[in-house]
């Protein structure tokens, strides 16, 4: 998908229209281990077509999104303002080894570091929601942006997931 930086933020965050972000993250580890409970791991690492992650890779990029959305985080609560870099998420399901992972420890994974970074959110102040960073692909990015992005980021994957877990070859 060929998105320009702006559409991917109109498109991630509208999955989080009317819903708390802080709330969405808080169910998404629980949602995602119902979703994969008593599927196969061999169905989970099945791509759903060539370039299409399998579910177990998307479980792995939660899992790597969450240290990266901690770290953002953090870098911007030391250093208001601060640069944040991209990454090319489909160079780290290579060098990652996704197709490896166990998708049930990814879960894993996630879940303690989403707790780590909600906990961390709990104590801000309502003027650290507002801190920001410089995206280098989005630009200005306040910590209650990210939030949302990220809560939008889990429910786009969760739908993905259940895209794939419903199709045909189950």
């Amino acid at each position: 998908m060929n998105e320009t930086a702006q559409q991917y933020i109109q498109r991630i965050t509208s999955h989080v229209e009317g819903k708390q972000p802080l709330a969405v993250q808080a169910a998404t580890a629980k949602k995602l281990g119902r979703l994969i409970k008593g599927v196969p791991t061999a169905k989970l690492r099945k791509r759903p077509a060539p370039e299409k992650w399998s579910v177990s890779e998307i479980l792995a990029h939660l899992a790597d999104t969450e240290i990266v959305c901690g770290f953002r985080i953090r870098m911007i609560l030391g250093a208001p303002g601060t640069p944040i870099a991209a990454f090319d998420q489909d160079s780290w399901v290579t060098s990652g080894h996704y197709e490896k992972r166990d998708p049930r420890k990814s879960i894993e994974q996630f879940r303690t570091l989403r707790e780590a970074n909600l906990a961390l959110l709990k104590t801000l102040k309502p003027e650290q929601w507002k801190h920001f960073g410089i995206h280098s692909e989005r630009g200005e990015e306040t910590v209650e942006h990210i939030v949302r992005m990220f809560a939008g980021h889990d429910i786009n994957h969760l739908h993905q997931i259940e895209q794939i877990l419903s199709s045909k070859g189950k």
